[in-house]
């Protein structure tokens, strides 16, 4: 019987999701796994390397090879692929939506090659400009220079992958997708282990060659098991989908060439202060923190609701709803994940980068910037759902324009908190805070009058609601933390340390389940309904409102 269950629900995982929610819920699992190795892999590097500075520069080194990754192809497959490759899809012309996206991923592959070679070629000159503070010495940026030239290779491989993984979640496969980016850092935990012995730092773009080469690898059966055929061209302005996805995706590239360039401005201004390589990593550490709840119910539910929106965008009503169910079910997930992060700070840094290198002073530091960064992290998940939303409706300019005054705004407060007013790192981290809520702000006003106008109680209401209860759970949270810490156990101790966080989170999430139950929140019936029946889990999904395949299912 048990060996039935484990049968029915692994086939359930690798066939196509039917609505949003259990779409979420794959996306979520994945994350969740993948995200664990990724602190796995931190907490290795923490425990062979130690927040150096040799560290801080393998961290400086792999910008630049990002950007170039994020402008290429990221940004095509995250606003406009899945949009015109489902239109494909949805017209019977599988054969050519196979064509358009062979195509694409050559023509990308080829500019990435492209930039990369002038990086390559170029590397200490380009690099300058992370050492205008003169800080780095010159060895230091020959060794950026050369983890930088095997770091383009590893992100070449991880184009293929990424190209694999928008094409099975156009066919509402996520599992897959998931689970291979999570053997992407077994990859280079593998590689980390095996290699540093041997290769120093350069073990970690070794490993990462080695993750993204498994990366691809696992999903190209199934990539074949979905019929998707690789039809090699260049003939890129032959193709109508490929002429519709320049035109829908150069307002996102131009957007994350923004962003990206408001990181290297950032990482600049950084390195502008004491020992930048170990400040940038301590920096890096708490975003990592961070961005956990962000990628985990942020990236999973807007990333299973795009689809949805994508097709109900000429029908305004039920593309609203659609809206608001997401929106207010990711608030009511996001915001008790950052109150804990916010309340539990220094346990939460000790837990995932505790290793006996990772002195206090590293430790209390990464706290205080973690807990600046905590108070945008409900409106950072949210922007992702925001940004969905516009480019479902094949809207790319609004999402630019916002986020390109956010960075702005980022880049003018980082330059006036450090280079003129001589603030620590921490004051980087509240100008991170402040330029991502006015973002989400902008983002309501205009996506409201877009729409035509959402239904302010629904859009209001129950959000307002989830505030009042996240706010005393945060309370609940405090007092048992001092408490326990102070009375009962010795945070000395890991075990220890496990159990005063496991304990007053659960107080905390307890208190807040209830509250929310108490102020007859939606989603705290619907959750509580799938903790109270976790057997009939699939069942439970099943009835959820929002379904992938077009067909909207009564409640």
């Amino acid at each position: 019987m048990a060996q039935n269950f484990l049968k029915k629900s692994f086939n359930m995982l690798l066939s196509r999701q039917t609505n949003i929610l259990s779409a979420a819920f794959i996306i979520m699992a994945t994350v969740i796994l993948s995200q664990i190795l990724g602190l796995v892999r931190t907490r290795l590097l923490f425990s062979i390397f130690g927040p150096s500075n040799t560290l801080g520069i393998y961290n400086y080194a792999s910008i630049l090879p990002d950007t170039i990754f994020q402008l290429t192809i990221a940004a095509a497959l995250a606003s406009a692929f899945i949009p015109v490759f489902s239109e494909y899809l949805s017209k019977g012309q599988e054969k050519d939506a196979h064509k358009m996206a062979s195509t694409l991923l050559v023509t990308g592959i080829t500019v990435f090659v492209v930039f990369s070679l002038v990086l390559v070629i170029f590397a200490p000159k380009i690099l300058a400009i992370f050492n205008g503070g003169q800080n780095f010495s010159k060895l230091d940026m020959i060794l950026m220079a050369n983890l930088m030239r095997v770091i383009v290779v590893g992100q070449l491989i991880y184009i293929v992958g990424t190209f694999i993984s928008a094409i099975l979640q156009s066919y509402n496969h996520f599992f897959i997708p998931g689970i291979a980016a999570a053997f992407y850092n077994i990859g280079i935990i593998i590689g980390i282990l095996l290699l540093h012995q041997y290769f120093g730092i350069y073990a970690v773009p070794l490993g990462i060659i080695l993750g993204a080469s498994i990366f691809v690898m696992l999903q190209v059966p199934f990539a074949k098991k979905v019929g998707f055929s690789f039809i090699p061209s260049f003939n890129f302005h032959k193709s109508q989908g490929i002429s519709k996805i320049v035109m829908l995706m150069w307002p996102r590239t131009i957007q994350v060439g923004v962003q990206q360039i408001g990181t290297i401005i950032l990482a600049a201004i950084i390195a502008f202060m004491a020992q930048p390589g170990r400040t940038n990593l301590l920096f890096d550490s708490a975003k990592t923190l961070m961005f956990a709840p962000i990628s985990l119910i942020g990236l999973s539910i807007a990333q299973a609701a795009f689809p949805v929106l994508s097709r109900e965008k000429n029908n305004l009503a039920d593309f609203k709803m659609t809206f608001i169910t997401s929106f207010n079910q990711m608030l009511y997930l996001i915001l008790p994940a950052s109150i804990i992060i916010l309340v539990l700070r220094i346990p939460i840094v000790r837990l995932a980068y505790g290793a006996d290198k990772f002195d206090w002073p590293a430790t209390v530091l990464t706290g205080h910037i973690l807990a600046f960064l905590s108070f945008s992290i409900f409106a950072q998940a949210l922007i992702v759902l925001f940004y969905r939303a516009f480019y479902a409706l094949h809207d790319s300019v609004v999402p630019l324009l916002v986020s390109a005054a956010s960075t702005l705004v980022l880049i003018i407060l980082g330059y006036y908190f450090v280079i003129i007013q001589n603030m620590g790192i921490e004051s980087i981290a509240f100008a991170f805070s402040l330029a991502n809520v006015l973002q989400l702000i902008i983002l309501i006003v205009l996506l409201d009058k877009k729409v035509g106008g959402f239904p302010k109680i629904l859009l209001f209401f129950p959000p307002i609601k989830i505030f009042i209860a996240t706010f005393l759970m945060g309370i609940s949270l405090y007092i048992p933390i001092k408490l326990l810490d102070q009375l009962v156990f010795d945070t000395t101790r890991t075990i220890n340390l496990i159990f005063l966080a496991g304990t007053s989170s659960l107080i905390g999430l307890s208190f807040y389940l209830f509250l929310t139950w108490l102020f007859n929140v939606k989603e705290a019936s619907t959750f509580l309904l799938i903790f109270k029946k976790i057997g009939n889990w699939k069942e439970i999904l099943g009835k959820s409102d929002e379904v992938i395949d077009g067909t909207r299912m009564n409640p």
